[in-house]
């Protein structure tokens, strides 16, 4: 036997497995399956992960955009609630993969695209994962620079705001470079920390504002219905697009749960209700300010560079948390990985590390956070109509093509079943093109940009049934006879 499975349903390889994959070109330390013993992430694990993830600058951000915009608190919350109950579906479903069979997200993409049509869907989120690298050292630097000038003289050193960003940068490829263990005890600490530090701020908000009327006064800017639907529907799609990207890769995560149910109760709890607490100590912080200083803050830091130094310098600790948990955990794993996956013989995790780092400065994230409209719907839009045909993919070949079957080894053989045709799986390329297409030709077509605006959403499902109906004939499904001879229990192999 190859494999093996135990009472919650997690395969695993046997020795014999690990015998036939262990010199195949495909196969690495860090693209390998996880051993049972490696099973070992709780609940708590998963949702430190996420809490720490979560309580960032951008997701700060994301909701002050959104008032910006013209909504008003409640409209901002539900929006961002919203979009990510709804990108908590693919994430939860590519999670299951990751648990049940250990993979890493470019092995699981093999699955779907063929043996070296994989670097397609990998190096696309390594990019996206770069990209956002890069947004969220800035954004962590200039907190830094922003605080440091409060305390000292800083800000007469030339070039600071630079030094404070390469800086900054330059301790989170280090912190990426040691891997994910690392980032798995970084969470533990940081989360609960985090969540401390965040209601301690929105306490001092309450407090000084004098209560939630005059801290959540401001009415929305929308006079019409149709108003503010021009301005949902693109936000929606940016709150979903700002973890569309984790909804592809969470199998490097989830690989190393101790159950499915472990993963589930982490993720579903803490995604969500994290997201949108946090949106809400943002907003109700930022119109606090109002009140307080007589103008609206949305830097945090800027905030903070008004406390005294005891408050600015535990406040600068928290931002430098609140940045490297969500930047190291969140946009280094999918992009490493993928690098290390272009070579895995060559390549290590933590030379993927440092190719990230670099190209997140080529994508300069100054330029994309220079103003609300590049963020929201000019980065997060545009992305999110590339990922959504992958996830689309990814969620048809697992539970409607394959029905949960694969067969492990055949994922690290450059001749196997899904190698496809010459490596590549057409199928879901031709998937994938008319997913993109179908948002983008819309955008170009007058009366059709409601397509657009829901470009994730649509992209999913036109990727998710042209590949279904593709793949109904693909010589790489096997049956549920073969599925249980290649697979033994873990008990009577152990015996």
């Amino acid at each position: 036997m190859k494999t093996q499975v135990d009472s919650d349903g997690i395969v695993t390889l046997t020795k014999e497995g690990e015998n036939l994959i262990k010199d195949s070109p495909l196969f690495n330390d860090g693209l390998r399956t996880t051993t049972m013993a490696e099973h070992n992430w709780t609940s708590y694990n998963f949702a430190s992960l996420w809490i720490g993830m979560s309580i960032c600058l951008p997701a700060y951000s994301l909701a002050a955009g959104l008032i910006a915009l013209g909504m008003n608190w409640w409209q901002a919350i539900i929006t961002i609630i919203l979009g990510n109950c709804i990108v908590l579906i693919p994430i939860l479903l590519n999670s299951h993969a990751g648990t049940k069979f250990g993979i890493p997200y470019p092995v699981y993409a093999r699955l779907w695209f063929g043996s070296k049509g994989a670097h397609i869907p990998a190096v696309a989120r390594g990019l996206v994962g770069a990209g956002w690298f890069g947004i969220n050292c800035w954004f962590g630097g200039t907190a830094i620079d922003t605080l440091l000038m409060s305390m000292s003289s800083w800000g007469n050193v030339p070039g600071h705001t630079w030094i404070a960003f390469f800086g900054f940068w330059a301790l989170n490829v280090w912190i990426a470079y040691r891997g994910p263990e690392a980032i798995k005890k970084m969470e533990f600490w940081a989360a609960p920390t985090l969540i401390i530090m965040s209601l301690a701020l929105l306490i001092w908000a309450l407090t000084k504002a004098g209560g939630w009327g005059p801290m959540l006064s401001a009415p929305s800017k929308f006079t019409t219905a149709g108003e503010f639907f021009k301005v949902f529907f693109p936000s929606l799609t940016g709150a979903i697009a700002f973890w569309a990207t984790m909804a592809l890769n969470i199998p490097d995560f989830c690989r190393y749960a101790k159950s499915q149910r472990a993963q589930i109760v982490g993720q579903s709890v803490a995604l969500p209700t994290t997201m949108g607490g946090f949106s809400f100590i943002g907003v109700a912080v930022a119109s606090a300010t109002v009140v307080i200083f007589g103008e609206a803050i949305w830097d945090p830091a800027a905030v903070l560079a008004k406390f005294s130094p005891l408050a600015i310098f535990f406040g600068t600790i928290g931002i430098i948390l609140a940045t490297l948990t969500t930047n190291v955990a969140a946009n280094v794993v999918a992009p490493a990985r993928a690098i290390e996956n272009l070579s895995p013989r060559k390549m290590s995790f933590g030379a993927g590390a440092i190719i990230t780092g670099v190209v997140a400065l080529v994508m300069q994230p100054w330029y994309i956070l220079d103003n609300f409209g590049n963020y929201i719907f000019l980065w997060l839009g545009t992305y999110a109509a590339l990922l959504g045909p992958i996830d689309g993919i990814a969620i048809a070949d697992y539970w409607l093509v394959r029905k949960q079957r694969i067969h492990l080894t055949e994922l690290y053989r450059t001749n196997g079943i899904y190698s496809y045709r010459g490596g590549y799986n057409w199928n879901a390329i031709w998937a994938m093109l008319l997913g993109i297409a179908v948002p983008f030709v819309s955008r170009l077509i007058p009366g059709l940009g409601f397509i657009w605006d829901n470009a994730w959403t649509i992209g999913l499902f036109v990727s998710l049934i042209f590949y279904t109906w593709f793949m109904k004939r693909s010589s790489s499904l096997i049956s549920q006879a073969d599925y249980e001879k290649i697979t033994a229990k873990a008990e009577a192999h152990a015996s």
